[in-house]
Parts: C-alpha cells; sequence; structure tokens
C-alpha cells in the first residue's frame, strides 16, 4: 500500500512528520534510486526508500505492548552494557522500542511499540502529554512543598520545571505517598525536585502515560493494547497538561445605591398611591355592569 514519504520516514522513527518533510526538501530521501520529491507516495513492500543512505525497513505488523517495568532494568531496546533491558522482557519477534523512558531505579508503565509516529506524539514536549507518577518521599511534605512542586522548580542547570499537579496521598511510616501529573520528562525530573525541595524520594511509579494506565500489571508483566486503547493513544483527547492563563481579572462594577434624594420604584409608587384624591380610590367591590 503506498503512502506519503514523510509518513513512511515518521513511522521508522525519524521524527514528526514535519521534520520529515525537511529530510525530503534538504535532498537526504530517495526513492528507487532517485531524489524523492515532497508529496511523492511509496510502498515499502516493493519500493527501496533510504534516508542519508540507509534504506527503511520492510513494513511489519504495528505492534502496542503495555509493560510493567521494575526496577534495575534499562528503559532501552538496547543496552550499553549486561545490563537486562526492557525488550529483555518481551519475549516476541520484531522490533519493539520503549515510549516514554524510566529511570533505571524506577518503574511502572512503559509502552513498547514500532509505531515511530505515536512514539513522537506521546514524548516530544510540545504535545505535553501527562504522564501520572505515585511517588514516596521520605519526609511528611508541608504545605510551601506542595505548592512550591506544583509552580515549579528552577533545576540545578538553570531550566525552570512547567507547573504540575501535585497531592497528597497517605503517610507511609516517616515519608508520605503523593500523586505527580505532569506534561514533561526531563532527565530524572522528579528525584532532582524533591532533592531541592528537601524530600529525598525513595520510590516512583509511573501509573500512566496519556490515556494509557498501568493497571493490575505486576513487575515484569505485560499485555498487548486494546483496539480501543490504540485509538484513544493516536486521537486528539489524549490527556494534556493545561496551562493556566495569568490574565487579570476585570475590575468588579461599584454596586449602587439607593439614596433619600434618588427613591427607588416601590417609594415612587407608595407616594402616588398616597398623592391619589379620595375620589379616584375603590373602597368596595367593583359595580356590576348593566346589561
Amino acid at each position: 500500500m503506498q503512502e506519503r514519504l514523510q509518513k513512511l520516514l515518521a513511522q521508522a522513527g525519524y521524527g514528526s512528520r514535519r521534520a520529515c518533510e525537511e529530510f525530503i526538501i534538504e535532498g537526504r530521501v530517495f526513492v528507487n534510486g532517485k531524489p524523492a520529491e515532497l508529496g511523492q507516495k511509496a510502498d515499502l513492500a516493493v519500493d527501496r526508500v533510504t534516508v542519508d543512505g540507509k534504506a527503511l525497513a520492510k513494513p511489519e505488523t504495528m505492534a502496542y505492548i503495555a509493560l510493567y517495568k521494575p526496577r534495575n532494568v534499562l528503559s532501552a531496546a538496547e543496552g550499553p552494557d549486561d545490563r537486562q533491558t526492557v525488550r529483555d522482557l518481551i519475549p516476541v519477534p520484531g522490533h519493539l522500542y520503549p515510549v516514554g523512558r524510566l529511570d533505571y531505579d524506577s518503574e511502572g508503565l512503559i509502552l513498547m511499540t514500532n509505531d515511530g509516529e505515536l512514539t513522537n506524539k506521546l514524548t516530544h514536549p510540545r504535545f505535553g502529554h501527562e504522564k501520572e507518577y505515585r511517588v514516596l518521599v521520605a519526609r511528611r511534605p508541608d504545605t510551601e512543598q506542595i505548592d512550591a512542586w506544583r509552580r515549579g522548580v528552577v533545576l540545578p542547570d538553570g531550566d525552570r520545571t512547567q507547573p504540575a499537579h501535585v497531592h497528597f496521598i497517605s503517610s507511609s511510616g516517616k515519608g508520605a505517598w503523593i500523586r505527580v501529573v505532569m506534561g514533561e520528562g526531563k532527565k530524572r525530573q522528579i528525584r532532582e525536585i524533591g532533592k531541592l525541595l528537601g524530600l529525598p524520594v525513595v520510590r516512583i511509579i509511573r501509573l500512566r502515560i496519556g490515556t494509557l494506565k498501568l493497571g493490575d500489571l505486576k513487575p515484569r508483566q505485560w499485555r498487548y493494547l486494546t483496539e480501543d486503547e490504540i485509538r484513544e493513544l493516536k486521537g486528539e483527547n489524549v490527556p494534556k497538561m493545561e496551562q493556566k492563563s495569568m490574565k487579570p481579572r476585570p475590575p468588579r462594577r461599584p454596586m449602587q445605591r439607593t439614596t433619600d434624594s434618588t427613591p427607588n420604584r416601590r417609594n415612587e409608587s407608595a407616594s402616588r398611591r398616597r398623592a391619589e384624591p379620595a375620589s379616584q380610590k375603590r373602597t368596595g367591590p367593583s359595580p356590576k355592569r348593566r346589561k
């Protein structure tokens, strides 16, 4: 089946469709040995498409897998050493790459897929898709610490974190469980924020990526996504972090008060009734009409 080149490149993991269009414009993409043109289509089953001389792989069935990554496992398809990776935990053939990486010592939901376009959509900062975490800190946070985390914290590299939803869940010994929902994912961000606020992080469990939830999965368990889950992840209704506007409120209009010099309608009606001559006042039932 023929598809536009930028879509094929995006699915292969070369970035967004817009970025892949730039590859074509720059002359880095070839179809069957000839320079590609913007808007051109190809079928990877019969056509040879290359980017910088590297051929795109033949199409394979798209796979979408939810995995509970345990601690002390790398969030990578291939590791730099002999440590175990998330790819090692899924014994199925084909290419699978993690979406939404977790630190080596963190755990929870990882999406494994070969859909490069969806991967870019869920991980690129400009989309701001929500990620939800359950975090155990070594000390019980006070209101000021929670508020500071919600507003954003300046990290050691000078970057300020975006506002996040942070809520206390329950106490745990001398520490506490808190819920953190954010739309970005800088390296070791949650641990760095906790350290700066005096709340050392003991454990991090990711519960959700966009609309996809960890559910009942246990460490090292995995499952294929349902068709509904895949459609929701690809849809436009994926939860995103809202940026609150700081527009000033319009000033309130002053209330008009009645004074003696400006009587209200009820007083005016009463005054008119008192001023009516007695002959105009009705003292009994209305006279019957003569037939």
